[in-house]
């Protein structure tokens, strides 16, 4: 009887020890957020992304986090009737005792892994998480994951109605030889236009893909003097001029830290490969998560920064989307290698879509506007996202000094006409600013 009541007593002991170290709190700070964040943005370099598509994933999953994060909120309210398309769900839960941090994490991974090809690094990565965050205290864990997954659930029925799968079996671009103004092919891939149906993809804020569209470019001309002819060849001699100075020329400098472009094609020998790099997109997610860590941003303001930025981000992309095939404007390497000088090259590869607007001029003034809006002008930041990328940190003293670089840049690069970076940052800053009035993040 005694070795009975010895063997129960310790029984006793370790069923308690085990529910003790099983209830340990689960801590969940900005920098988990984060870290999602990254993770997200790694998979898609992996799968290479189009820019345009790139946005659209980031989005969706910052929604979901912030819809089951504002539920418990005094601060934020929810995006449904705000959004197109994005009704409330039908039933809504008890917060009461859930950890919605957790649960907004669990919601972001949800949804994350249903936008990318490498589902499988998503998945593994979240059940690592789940794996810790069960271990340490499995209750907390199941209530915040059955608390998430409805909400995730209706998040991704919804994003399956932006006809994105439709436009993945629509035409191939056409592309004229007939026509001298419309854009063609450039070197060294020859690629084919990038998603020329994207303007038919659902606005998260917008009244249509054209809502902003932007003043026309100057009418093409290949005569000499026409206001046309003058902004090619200012492409040709400014790039002249910056070649003169060196591969250390700020020009050069600038062009570089903002190319993002994924589509980079390097010849060895007989192969060509794609040099994997973030999108212009991310580019300006990156400069969220640097604003949010400066400021000391609780996870809630996180939470809404990235999603707020990465809702103007994916408009802007089918605002400009929109107006770059229907103008459908030639190159400048196109035009100089044909009328100018057939050995001329960029100093930044051209990217794989018709020239106007300046695709990182309007997604750089929708961010810049949007992150002003949360975080203040004269916001001075030192951006830190091209390092890993071998690019030395660029100092800006406010997000719209940023946006402004960014636009130059494609001229210094010499694959935009100026007209493309003055009209495309105005074409952005008016979304930003109409995200800005139209969406209602707080309360009261």
């Amino acid at each position: 009887m005694g070795i009975q009541k010895l063997t129960i007593t310790i029984l006793i002991s370790f069923v308690l020890l085990s529910c003790s170290s099983s209830t340990e709190k689960i801590e969940i700070t900005p920098n988990d957020y984060h870290h999602a964040v990254d993770k997200l943005t790694s998979v898609m370099i992996h799968d290479i992304f189009s820019p345009p598509v790139a946005s659209r994933i980031y989005a969706y999953p910052n929604i979901a986090s912030y819809e089951v994060l504002n539920q418990g909120s005094t601060r934020y309210k929810s995006l449904a009737n705000q959004l197109n398309g994005l009704e409330k769900l039908q039933h809504e839960a008890s917060t009461t005792g859930i950890d919605l941090k957790l649960a907004s994490i669990i919601a972001y991974l949800d949804v994350a892994k249903e936008l990318v090809f490498s589902k499988d690094q998503i998945t593994s990565y979240r059940d690592s998480l789940y794996n810790v965050w069960e271990s340490k205290n499995k209750d907390a864990f199941l209530q915040a994951k059955n608390h998430a997954l409805p909400i995730s659930t209706h998040i991704i029925s919804w994003m399956n109605t932006d006809n994105y799968k439709e436009t993945r079996t629509m035409p191939e671009f056409n592309i004229s030889s007939d026509d001298p103004s419309r854009w063609q092919p450039t070197p060294p891939a020859y690629m084919e236009g990038i998603e020329p149906h994207w303007n038919k993809i659902r606005t998260f804020s917008l009244d249509s893909a054209a809502q902003y569209k932007p003043l026309s470019h100057p009418k093409f001309s290949l005569k000499k003097g026409s206001d046309f002819y003058k902004e090619l060849e200012e492409v040709y001699t400014i790039s002249q001029e910056i070649r003169k100075k060196g591969d250390t020329s700020e020009e050069i400098a600038i062009a570089q830290f903002w190319d993002c472009n994924p589509y980079v094609s390097i010849n060895k020998g007989h192969f060509m490969f794609a040099a994997k790099k973030i999108t212009p997109g991310a580019h300006w997610i990156g400069i969220c998560k640097i604003a949010c860590k400066q400021t000391n941003s609780d996870f809630e303001k996180t939470v809404f920064a990235y999603t707020k930025t990465s809702i103007a981000i994916t408009d802007a992309f089918i605002s400009c989307w929109d107006e770059k095939y229907r103008s459908n404007l030639i190159r400048p390497e196109t035009l100089i290698n044909k009328h100018i000088d057939e050995s001329w090259e960029p100093i930044l590869q051209t990217p794989p879509f018709p020239e106007y607007t300046s695709g990182h001029s309007v997604v750089s003034g929708a961010a810049s506007e949007v992150l002003t809006s949360i975080f203040g002008d004269n916001f001075s930041f030192e951006d830190t996202t091209e390092i890993p990328y071998n690019l030395p940190m660029r100092k800006f003293s406010s997000f719209r000094v940023a946006a402004e670089e960014a636009a130059i840049s494609r001229m210094y690069g010499g694959i935009h006409y100026i007209s493309a970076v003055n009209l495309g940052i105005d074409q952005g800053i008016k979304v930003g600013e109409h995200v800005n009035t139209t969406i209602s993040f707080r309360k009261n």
